[in-house]
């Protein structure tokens, strides 16, 4: 009888509780608006308190969560001009790259190609979040392709907010899913006819969408700043599905302290530094 497989050892308890929180975010199971409590979140996970505060403060470092003192844990919502700066970097970023890919490697050809199927299957069952994953796959393979190491830190940086955005958009606008997969063929098919600026100009029209898609929902009434889907800032309730490990009832004061926060530049008491 073969000896049994060694069991498999966990992560540690604040490793555990960072990922759960941050696959939660990006995936927007916990929305911009929400707010965290240790102690719900030590129930989630199945840890103490205090790895919880550790896994929170990794978090708030990467700029997806602000911590409230006895109060919990603010998801940050996107705001527009974060929204501006990715667009902008990944243009520059991606069609750069698109035009360096040029004449096109088999092996570039071929892992596109696989990314493509695996956004089409994801899509078929509705798994926005893994259509996410292969989307952002999908145009990193392609940066990577250029073999410039610093350039592929620099876009792997964005990872996050591509993802958040990324899931978003599909969430408010599920007629873009097909558009995306459309959106890539067409990059694919200029990759492999050798046309460099086809290409680049392809990537710009992907890219740019999200921009315009949030000046539209901008246009239809949502509080300038707001992400699509997510709930206007001053609503007064809480903006999280039920069920979520939020205080209801503080939600709505550590929102108006974060607003205060951004209007005062950073100081909330609105006191000369």
């Amino acid at each position: 009888m073969p000896p049994a497989a060694p069991a498999r050892q966990q992560p540690p308890a604040a490793e555990r509780v960072y990922t759960h929180v941050k696959q939660a975010v990006l995936e927007r199971r916990y929305e911009g608006g929400m707010l965290l409590t240790e102690g719900a979140l030590a129930e989630a996970v199945g840890v103490s308190r205090t790895p919880v505060r550790e896994g929170l403060l990794r978090l708030e470092v990467e700029g997806l969560i602000r911590l409230y003192p006895k109060k919990g844990a603010l998801v940050l919502p996107v705001s527009a001009q974060e929204i501006e700066d990715v667009v902008e970097t990944r243009l520059l970023v991606e069609q750069h790259a698109v035009r360096r890919a040029v004449p096109v490697s088999g092996s570039l050809v071929a892992r596109l190609e696989q990314l493509l199927e695996e956004q089409h299957a994801h899509a078929a069952t509705g798994d926005l979040a893994a259509v996410s994953v292969a989307d952002r796959s999908f145009h990193a393979a392609i940066v990577e392709a250029t073999g410039n190491q610093i350039l592929t830190r620099l876009y792997d940086q964005l990872r996050d907010r591509q993802l958040r955005m990324g899931v978003a958009v599909m969430h408010a606008h599920p007629d873009r899913i097909a558009k995306n997969l459309d959106e890539h063929a067409g990059i694919l098919t200029a990759l492999r006819a050798g046309d460099a600026e086809a290409a680049a100009r392809a990537v710009h029209r992907h890219v740019a969408r999200v921009r315009h898609l949030v000046r539209g929902e901008d246009a239809r009434g949502r509080q300038p700043g707001a992400w699509p889907g997510e709930p206007p800032a001053d609503d007064g309730g809480s903006p999280a599905s039920p069920g979520s490990p939020e205080s209801a009832a503080g939600a709505a004061g550590v929102r108006a302290d974060a607003r205060a926060e951004v209007s005062t530049g950073g100081n909330p008491s609105g006191e000369a530094r």
